[in-house]
């Protein structure tokens, strides 16, 4: 045998010695038997799914809060399965005394719930039994056939919560709604339909649909909404409606409309009643706000410098939130930074609205962020907002289930355009105070649990730990493992193969290791489906002349970048850094080799933001 050939011998050997299978469950398995998914990390040959289009028309009653409504969904079945039991979303229903919820609620949050007034199935009228529930299933009169459509339309109405959270009253007249028509749930290729109950802590997995929205509401009222507004000069008078149009295109941010000039009538039509028409094509949702006194700004921003194509960012807000009156700046920033940097790829939409609330919550093209009164800190909880358009909006992941796939990326790269904005040290200090420490340093069991665990068999804090902290730092982890570029050529590989579809887990991580060229198996057993923790320790120097081997014992099992900082003898210090390549053939120990000219006094091991559970074990001191 050559000596090449020997030398690739060996190399397979190893590769298939270190390869790892990671644990699928069985009905994601099917799914890669049946062909709609892949090993390559590609779609399979045989993916699909469903569509909707939607026609709404809501009608805003800001004195009562009650919203009447109406709607037609033609509904594709593009799947190879007959369906005969839609589910149905009423998300509302949240609000009912009697629906199960994650924790107390008052007497302010609770309301009757969605009611549905009418229901037809393709023109004819049905019944419908209401079960009260936050999604509800009937049988068609008809199976649906694969290729085939159905026509759902259905009238409701149901009163907002005078208790603002993700929804409902924000302030006097001022109302943010959400989820708030009745839509078909995701019918997929991993589950069928979803019928995962709506809880307050949890998220959402929706499809991708095209939108024609309608809003009425009264006069001098604004109304904002996901997608394009198609009648401005209709629900505006014409200072106002060229203000708007001025801002689309413009580098500077205007003012659109004061306090003082809505109390005076002057912002829109006067007509008794307008309706605020809004366009979205392939997008998972829709959101409004309403009110009678939120200043509006806007400017606007290019996000994709190969086509010089622009994005709307505008703001509306009340006058006791100061830090609005710079948050068309933050946003713009944001979408200009995340476009070119990480995640690097053009914002995907026409605009974002930033409304003043309470939520601190996202949604396709919309952010309802309280009010804050460090400006650093209001940036960083918009820019976190702002970055969701990637992921889930623009990646279609299921948030209920695998939250981790779009909080933990958020959040990373919320740590990534904080330390442009507030430099390294402070951006990792308030990553760790804000998103690590409360994990790391905690030997409470439901810290340690795999990321991979179902989201929605998960609550409280150890949901919230394995969808934010301990996700990014996963991501950062692994970015430090294959360095910026092969990163981000992963990544966008990722990106490009699932964006408007709903990417799996498995089909992440076989993406990123076709992309990157690399099986990260390992990487990602350690990360995901383990019950490790960040505790590294120096197990030991040995030293030969000017040359130390630094032994690491790995406690924890994380596989983590660190620091090794050596000081001098004459009071200098020098790091080493060693990316998570370290624990690639062995994940309970390492060692590392420094070459110095100086006499060494000590050696350190420094985790920055994987904040080590026991530090009392991380220095050696020469004797």
């Amino acid at each position: 045998m050559s000596k090449i050939l020997a030398t690739l011998f060996v190399l397979l050997v190893w590769v298939n010695l270190n390869a790892q299978d990671l644990y699928m469950p069985r009905n994601v398995k099917s799914a890669y038997d049946k062909g709609t998914r892949s090993a390559d990390g590609k779609p399979g040959k045989n993916y699909w799914q469903n569509t909707g289009d939607y026609q709404i028309r809501i009608n805003v009653n800001p004195e009562t809060g009650l919203v009447n409504g109406s709607e037609d969904i033609v509904y594709k079945n593009n799947s190879p399965n007959p369906i005969d039991n839609p589910v149905i979303r009423l998300t509302m229903n949240i609000h009912r005394a009697t629906v199960a919820r994650e924790t107390p609620t008052s007497e302010d949050y609770l309301t009757d719930g969605v009611t549905i007034d009418e229901f037809k199935e393709n023109d004819a009228v049905r019944s419908w039994k209401d079960g009260g529930q936050t999604f509800q299933q009937f049988r068609l009169s008809k199976t649906l056939a694969p290729g085939q459509t159905v026509k759902l339309s259905f009238k409701w109405h149901y009163t907002l919560s005078k208790e603002s959270n993700r929804e409902g009253l924000v302030y006097k007249n001022s109302y943010f709604l959400a989820y708030f028509y009745p839509r078909v749930a995701v019918f997929d290729d991993i589950d069928g339909w979803d019928r995962t109950p709506f809880l307050e802590g949890h998220e959402f997995y929706n499809d991708f649909n095209n939108y024609v929205l309608e809003v009425s509401a009264p006069k001098n009222f604004v109304v904002w909404a996901t997608g394009d507004l198609q009648n401005i000069d209709e629900v505006l008078q014409p200072t106002f409606a060229s203000r708007l149009k001025e801002s689309f295109t413009s580098d500077k941010v205007i003012n659109v409309a004061t306090l003082a000039e809505l109390q005076s009538n002057s912002v829109t039509q006067q007509k008794d009643i307008l309706t605020w028409k809004w366009k979205a094509n392939n997008i998972s949702d829709m959101a409004v706000a309403v009110s009678d006194r939120y200043i509006w700004d806007a400017g606007s921003v290019v996000v994709d410098k190969s086509t010089n194509r622009r994005a709307s960012v505008q703001a509306a807000y009340n006058t006791e939130a100061k830090d609005y009156q710079k948050m068309v700046e933050y946003g713009k920033h944001a979408l200009d930074w995340c476009s070119n940097n990480y995640p690097g790829v053009p914002y995907p939409f026409s605009k974002t609205t930033i409304v003043r609330g309470f939520a601190d919550m996202e949604y396709p093209m919309m952010v309802n962020d309280s009010t804050f009164e460090d400006p650093n800190f209001a940036r960083f909880v918009v820019e976190h907002e702002i970055l969701h358009t990637w992921f889930p909006f623009y990646m279609g992941i299921n948030e209920q289930r695998y939250g981790f796939m779009d909080e933990g990326w958020t959040t990373a790269f919320e740590n990534l355009i904080g330390k442009v904005d507030m430099g390294e040290a402070q951006a990792n200090n308030l990553f760790k105070q804000f998103r690590v420490v409360s994990w790391a340093k905690s030997p409470s069991g439901s810290s340690d649990l795999p990321i991979i665990i179902p989201g929605d068999e998960l609550s409280g804090r150890s949901l919230g730990n394995n969808e934010y902290g301990k996700a990014a730092v996963a991501y950062l982890a692994l970015k430090d493992l294959l360095g910026d570029e092969l990163f981000k050529k992963s990544l966008h590989e990722f990106m490009n193969r699932w964006n408007g579809k709903h990417p799996l887990p498995w089909d992440m991580f076989n993406s990123f290791n076709d992309a990157s060229g690399k099986n990260l198996n390992w990487f990602f057993q350690n990360w995901y489906f383990s019950y490790n923790y960040i505790d590294v320790a120096v197990n030991g120097v040995e030293a030969s002349g000017n040359n130390y081997k630094v032994n690491i014992k790995n406690i924890g099992g994380f596989a983590i970048p660190l620091d090794v900082v050596v000081k001098y003898a004459d009071g200098t210090t020098e790091k080493f850094h060693q990316t998570p390549e370290i624990w690639s053939k062995d994940q309970k120990q390492t060692s590392v080799s420094v070459s110095t000219t100086k006499p060494v006094k000590s050696i350190l091991l420094d985790g920055g933001i994987y904040m080590d559970a026991d530090e009392t074990n991380n220095s050696w001191e020469q004797k």
